[in-house]
């Protein structure tokens, strides 16, 4: 069936819910145009995109699809990485489609139908398409649901295929959606009603199915998306030594009380499993996953936003259990963070979900990537107490802890992830409701857009965010007759001024006939604060953190004659200074004899000599000098 209509008008949008509170704004309507997220949007376009192809490339990612459409196969053991390599090609093609759809970008459109050919040609003629299952030599398809990854595989194909059908358009057989449509009536065929009854271990095909309908129109992706999310959680697939949470299948989605397991594969399936309760009015599911989503933020997320405690099965620990020297904070558990909340943003409307994103965005997705888009962290820990290795540029790593950003791991998903949601990060700033425009997130950009009665409306946004906190925004267009603009207020923001006057936490709104020139003048307060732990986290229980405005701070140490961070201790009863050389505390280094047991009948005495003053940093700058010690959370005497 092809595939003809025209690219989405607002130039791309990621999520594009059929109801919901808020309506997104697409690339064609906000463009980001300096300060702290364009840079990174620059380098993520110039560098990173070009990086991941030429590692994808040199470890033969991308040759699968060309030895699967001729029919050959690497003999058992030695095709290169992992059985889900496929997803990460799809994910960095999502990318460069969003790329086009930002910069307009010829040579990156050419470099997309390169590999869109590539990938259609290995498809199967009945839709299957998976370079290390089905061919010669190879293990049948759907023979290792729990592991082999299939499906999620498949989920990325589709999410490539939408967003180059709402940035450049749809046509034909071979274009990506053509191919990814094919793929879509494969997996309905084969997983049905009349179908294997059975789910992937791993979350991603639900939410994908669920866009691919809102682009076609085809009712049966939704309706095989929900048949996915029905099915989850009935202990379908095998338990393994995490348990069945570890694939979401322990619980179905409407009775869990919290995200647990697998951090990434359960946001993922919250995604769909909103994607699914917007398109059908299943008000009942949305709320379940609201709760979930609620519940986790209050008990298992980390200061940064980070998601996932535990290493050995990179998943949620129990309530409060955050430690932040094991903290695992997948890079995608962070872009899936995002993803959640932005949905929900725009199905409910509440502003608390803003406040997520953006704390996720300046301390997880800021924090994992480099300065030249070419090496990440894929775990994001809260404290580093040994200096790492300066990884190799020319070799892949096995290992995922933090210490060091890396220029490639053996398991790369977290790269093409985050270059996917940079490339279209204009798309989270603003939405409209009616005669509102909201901005959510805070950069300099230009947005116009229209209001639902079809009224223009533009706005220049201008500001020093996160290291100030004052926010411009200008009028650029308006057709006359009352509108309103509504600024989100983040919840840390105590004291903040709309146009000099008293701004709660929250919503602020302005609602008058602007006129071309107007400006509103939105006051952030972004002096530093101490932060303090909820008493049952155990493992910062008597610390305390710094944060200055959206940003989390921390010290670190680098060089080797670095002081020792562990034996650090902070005064929170002098307020964290700004100072010309960056955020200050007092504190002292405690110096401990070493020797003998090391515990005692009596409390160790203080010790060490008051150290004035201690330099903190953003936490999303740490290890950019070279590899250092790190910690977030800071023992107060």
């Amino acid at each position: 069936m092809a595939v003809t209509s025209e690219p989405d008008p607002t130039g791309g949008r990621p999520v594009v819910p059929g109801r919901g509170a808020l309506r997104p704004l697409g690339l064609g309507e906000v463009r980001l145009t300096g300060g702290f997220w364009a840079g990174r949007q620059e380098v993520n376009g110039t560098a990173t995109l070009d990086h991941g192809r030429a590692w994808m490339d040199k470890l033969g990612w991308t040759g699968h699809f060309e030895t699967t459409a001729r029919g050959l196969t690497a003999e058992p053991g030695e095709r290169r990485g992992r059985e889900f390599t496929d997803s990460e090609v799809y994910k960095l093609m999502e990318a460069m489609a969003w790329e086009i759809g930002r910069t307009g970008d010829g040579d990156r459109a050419a470099e997309l139908a390169e590999l869109t050919a590539l990938v259609a040609a290995a498809q199967d003629p009945d839709g299957y398409l998976n370079t290390a299952f089905g061919g010669r030599g190879q293990r049948p398809r759907y023979s290792d649901l729990a592991g082999g990854h299939e499906l999620y595989c498949t989920g990325h194909l589709l999410q490539a295929a939408v967003a180059a059908a709402r940035t450049a358009g749809r046509h034909g057989q071979d274009s990506l959606p053509g191919v990814a449509r094919r793929a879509a009536d494969h997996v309905c065929d084969a997983f049905g009603p009349h179908g294997i009854p059975a789910v992937c271990g791993h979350p991603e095909i639900e939410p994908a199915l669920v866009e691919l309908a809102r682009v076609t129109g085809e009712q049966r992706y939704l309706d095989q998306a929900a048949l996915f999310v029905r099915r989850r959680g009935h202990r379908s697939l095998p338990e393994t030594r995490f348990g069945w949470s570890y694939f979401q299948d322990d619980v179905p989605v409407r009775r869990a009380e919290v995200l647990r397991g697998h951090a990434v594969r359960a946001l993922y399936l919250s995604c769909g499993a909103v994607d699914l309760a917007v398109e059908t009015g299943d008000d009942e599911l949305l709320g379940a996953v609201a709760a979930q989503f609620a519940r986790t933020l209050e008990r298992r997320t980390y200061l940064t936003g980070g998601m996932g405690s535990r290493h050995t099965d990179e998943a949620f620990g129990e309530d409060f259990v955050l430690p932040a020297d094991r903290a695992y904070s997948e890079t995608c558990a962070g872009v899936a963070t995002v993803m959640l909340a932005w949905r929900l943003l725009l199905a409910t409307g509440e502003v608390g979900y803003a406040d997520v994103i953006e704390r996720v965005l300046y301390n997880v997705v800021a924090t994992s990537i480099g300065d030249d888009g070419r090496s990440f962290f894929y775990a994001n820990t809260l404290h580093q107490r040994e200096r790492a290795e300066p990884a190799p540029a020319d070799r892949e790593q096995p290992q995922f802890a933090a210490g060091g950003r890396v220029p490639w791991f053996e398991v790369s998903c977290c790269l093409p992830n985050l270059a996917r949601l940079l490339a279209g990060l204009g798309c989270y700033l603003a939405t409209v409701d009616g005669d509102r425009v909201q901005l959510h997130q805070y950069a300099d950009a230009v947005v116009r857009t229209r209001l639902d009665d079809g009224r223009a409306v533009g706005l220049r946004v201008r500001t020093d965010y996160p290291d100030g906190g004052t926010v411009a925004v200008r009028v650029t267009e308006t057709t006359g007759g009352p509108w309103a603009l509504a600024l989100r207020v983040p919840a840390w923001a105590e004291g903040a001024l709309l146009d000099g006057r008293p701004a709660a936490p929250g919503t602020a709104v302005v609602r008058r006939a602007f006129a071309v020139g107007d400006e509103v003048r939105l006051e952030l307060p972004t002096s530093p604060r101490w932060t303090f732990p909820d008493p049952r986290i155990d493992g910062v229980r008597g610390c305390a953190a710094v944060e200055r405005g959206p940003v989390v701070l921390c010290a670190e140490s680098a060089g080797e004659d670095g002081a020792d961070l562990d034996a650090l201790t902070v005064d929170v009863s002098t307020p964290p200074q700004d100072t010309p050389d960056g955020v200050a505390v007092c504190g002292r280094f405690t110096a401990p004899a070493d020797g003998g047991w090391p515990y005692r009948s009596t409390p160790a005495p203080p010790a060490g000599e008051a150290v004035d003053p201690i330099r903190l940093v953003a936490y999303h700058r740490w290890a950019r000098r070279g590899p250092s010690t790190m910690r977030v959370w800071l023992p107060h005497t």
